[in-house]
């Protein structure tokens, strides 16, 4: 505990460093002065430089969520503002009726891309559940609906699951899949309502069924129309981040279902992303990899940071739900390295992504990031404290 010990000492708790650094850095970052909607990308080199007028879904959904959850854990703070602003550019600007949203606008809600898409639907799901939590307001939960409906009438897939936009696109992904797995956990959590947690079982029946190498026990990215792996290497791609963001969202399942065949796979992705997935520190720092293959071979050794939030809450799941001492030991190096080598603890910039040997490959800051940032360390506030889950 000696280097968590010390990295508080630095941060102070998650839950202050999170109130009186990241999110009032952030606010001031991405919401500009009489703007609506949300910045896309940071660039620290830059900070006065004007970051355009285009918004999509995607982020400005994933920023409500990261405001809403900001303002329960410090009512006091200035987040609630930042929540609202998000949400009404969702409501009046991205949204095209009958739970449609539109991929991409422009500040005044022109459409830049028209299209619905699976992926940024998840994420408005995530944050009206959110966002409902946050203020109570109705709003949001009859758009939650309006979305899910939309989502089952018309994104229905005939060989599981939903397609990935109005298009038609292909190859298929899991990962929204995963966020509507997830979007389904906030949905009955801040309801209390059973209709969320049977779509969430769906959800786990189908990455069980068609999305997991049950030679390999590992999760592939993309698919054929028919759940089968497409051609080549993307779809031999394995991504460790997926593995423990996936392990997270099961235990939690199985938290709130009692399904013990969610809890057992699991284990099996989290087996294979420790086995496969880690660098050992020897070379660089100890981090999760982009990519390795379904044997594990290494194929991307750069280092993103949300596999790094991702790994800290799975560990903190499996110490939380399992009593993990492993999990333990290997908390405390990843939360040292996410400030050591990623998270700049005076001013909460990050880089995005580094090399095998912690060297910096990307300095832009793609804004929609910060979720995972968010989330991780409030469940390690959360998890630390004993509070119980929701």
């Amino acid at each position: 505990m000696k280097r968590i010990e010390a990295l508080e000492a630095t941060i102070g708790s998650p839950r202050d460093w999170l109130g009186q650094v990241l999110i009032p850095g952030w606010i001031e970052r991405a919401l500009q002065p009489g703007r609506p909607g949300f910045v896309e990308h940071f660039d620290p080199a830059q900070a006065r430089h004007d970051a355009g007028v285009v918004r999509t879904t995607l982020v400005t959904a994933r920023l409500t969520y990261v405001f809403s959850h900001a303002h329960l854990l410090d009512p006091s703070g200035p987040a609630l503002a930042a929540a609202q602003h998000g949400f009404a550019f969702l409501r009046d600007r991205c949204r095209d009726g009958q739970g449609r949203f539109r991929h991409v606008v422009g500040e005044d809600g022109t459409p830049v891309d028209a299209r619905t898409d699976l992926y940024d639907l998840a994420f408005v799901l995530f944050a009206m559940a959110w966002f409902h939590r946050a203020t109570r307001d109705g709003q949001a939960l009859a758009i939650a609906d309006e979305v899910i409906g939309f989502i089952e009438r018309e994104m229905s897939h005939p060989e599981g699951g939903f397609a990935e936009d109005t298009l038609g696109t292909l190859p298929r992904r899991q990962n929204p899949h995963m966020h509507l797995l997830e979007a389904f956990h906030a949905l009955a959590e801040a309801t209390g309502e059973k209709r969320w947690l049977d779509r969430a079982g769906d959800i786990v029946r189908l990455a069980r069924e068609r999305m997991v190498d049950t030679e390999t026990g590992s999760l592939g990215e993309y698919f054929t129309q028919d759940w089968q792996p497409v051609p080549g290497a993307a779809g031999a791609l394995r991504e460790p981040g997926h593995h423990f963001e996936w392990t997270w969202l099961l235990l939690h399942h199985w938290r709130l279902t009692g399904d013990v065949a969610a809890r057992d796979l699991a284990d099996r992705l989290y087996a294979f992303a420790i086995r496969h997935g880690l660098d050992d520190g020897v070379a660089g720092p100890v981090a999760a990899f982009d990519g390795v293959d379904r044997t594990g071979k290494l194929v991307a050794p750069t280092k993103l940071l949300w596999p790094q939030t991702e790994a800290i809450k799975a560990f903190l799941a499996r110490i939380e739900l399992l009593g993990d001492d492993d999990a333990a030991r290997r908390l405390e190096p990843h939360l040292d390295g996410l400030f050591r080598t990623f998270v700049a603890p005076d001013t909460g910039l990050w880089l995005n992504q580094v090399t095998r040997s912690g060297a910096p490959a990307q300095i832009v800051i793609p804004v929609r990031v910060l979720y995972h940032l968010v989330l991780a360390l409030a469940e390690w506030d959360r998890v630390g404290r004993g509070a119980a889950p929701g």
